[in-house]
């Protein structure tokens, strides 16, 4: 049986789609809340994730950017939420699919077994977070504990801002964050029209950090959505073996 979760506000929609799935071959686990099922993407291993958007406590994008930041594991969105922005929202955050409600269960079906399919051998992902708080990716090491910065060895002076917007990065790193999520975490509040505080900040992170690293753009800008902190810094020698990635996997 493979273990998928099903995380949906609708109890009554939970349990037909595991009556459906079970036949199939899935254990299906269901959460009714974001944060409910925030917590059990994160405490346990599954092969797939079904997310509704509309969801209590927080949203199913919410959600979905708490499981990229640790997890490899597919997600499935679902939503009653049609518009084009919603769709690209939840693709640039991660989702591998996006089927709008209603639908068929064969159709979900189908969708499922394909996104199986297509991530079968996905790359895994480690954790660059250690137990003393550290996060290390290429060569950057940040300290969430004493909140410090270190460039290739060498300590940085950021602002508490700065290092608020990079610890998100970081943490996040190979996916993108919106401009209105790192408002959020590192100003405390949300962006208001024409307010350029947190691309003010980027440009400073960008210029303490070097724009590059081993010949990639350290912090891509999503036109018109956020930014992408790159994961996938390629570093030369003993330094490539040793170097360690964000994210733990959920692939056994």
């Amino acid at each position: 049986m493979r273990p998928l979760l099903v995380i949906d506000d609708d109890n009554e929609f939970c349990s037909m789609l595991a009556d459906y799935l079970e036949p199939e071959g899935f254990a299906v686990t269901s959460a009714l809340t974001g944060v409910e099922g925030l917590e059990q993407a994160l405490s346990a291993e599954y092969d797939l994730i079904v997310l509704d958007i509309n969801l209590p406590e927080m949203s199913g994008f919410e959600v979905l950017r708490g499981i990229r930041s640790q997890l490899d594991t597919p997600v499935l969105v679902l939503s009653s939420r049609t518009a084009e922005v919603d769709r690209v929202v939840g693709l640039e955050l991660g989702a591998d699919d996006y089927l709008p409600k209603p639908f068929s269960l064969r159709e979900f079906l189908a969708r499922a077994r394909a996104i199986l399919r297509r991530t079968e051998d996905r790359p895994v992902r480690k954790t660059c977070r250690s137990s003393d708080g550290k996060i290390v990716v290429g060569d950057i090491e940040l300290d969430a504990g004493l909140r410090t910065v270190c460039c290739k060895g060498k300590r940085l002076e950021l602002t508490s801002v700065e290092f608020n917007v990079l610890e998100m990065l970081l943490q996040a790193a190979g996916h993108i964050v919106t401009r209105e999520q790192l408002a959020l975490h590192a100003l405390g509040r949300p962006l208001t029209a024409y307010d350029r505080a947190v691309d003010v900040h980027l440009s400073n992170l960008r210029r303490k950090l070097g724009h590059k690293f081993a010949g990639n753009e350290r912090i891509k800008t999503v036109r018109n959505i956020g930014y992408l902190y790159a994961r996938t810094l390629e570093l030369s020698g003993r330094d490539s073996e040793s170097a360690r990635l964000p994210f733990r996997s959920s692939r056994r």
